[in-house]
């Protein structure tokens, strides 16, 4: 009996030292956590981070918008010239090409994207993202500036063949928009 008790201590006492040995190879074995330090400092990165990006991201999309105010007035332009080129010196607007005529933004629209098509559309303000134009009459006098009404995206007077951005302020240069 004596033999079998201490068979049965050596193997409790190896059971003892495997389990010690077990837990002790788990406990280090699990991986470590961050700090709330090493937190705060990644944080503080991140935000100085976001404080310079921010600022560049918003300047770009904002040259971006100038840019494509630019490139939709130049393709009005070269659409209203073309046009009147093409129609014995009668800008688009007026219906049947009768000068005498009331000019529409009616006219305007089909003259530039149905009739012809120099235009797949009418191009957008970038800045109110309005595609209307106000037509001005033969006798009206072309703004001194801006109407921001929110209702047109440009300003056009057919006798002229001027056609202006609805839009205040000035670019990155300092040129007005309603200048370009």
């Amino acid at each position: 009996m004596s033999s079998v008790n201490s068979v049965a201590k050596n193997n409790s006492h190896r059971q003892r030292r495997f389990n010690s040995f077990s837990l002790f190879t788990i406990h280090f074995s699990l991986p470590s956590a961050f700090t709330l330090v090493e937190v705060l400092i990644v944080v503080a990165i991140l935000g100085i981070l976001a404080a310079i990006v921010v600022p560049l991201y918003e300047d770009n999309q904002q040259k971006a918008k100038e840019s494509a105010a630019k490139e939709n007035l130049r393709v009005l332009r070269n659409a209203i010239e073309l046009y009147a080129a093409q129609h014995k010196g009668v800008a688009p607007g007026y219906t049947n090409d009768n000068k005498t005529a009331t000019p529409s933004y009616m006219a305007f629209g089909r003259q530039m994207t149905e009739f012809e098509q120099r235009l797949s559309a009418i191009p957008q303000n970038p800045f109110n993202a309005i595609k209307t134009i106000r037509v001005l009459a033969n006798s009206a006098d072309f703004p001194t500036a801006p109407e921001q009404t929110g209702t047109y995206g440009w300003i056009y007077k057919p006798s002229t063949k001027q056609i202006r951005l609805n839009w205040l302020g000035k670019d990155s240069h300092g040129v007005t928009y309603y200048d370009y």
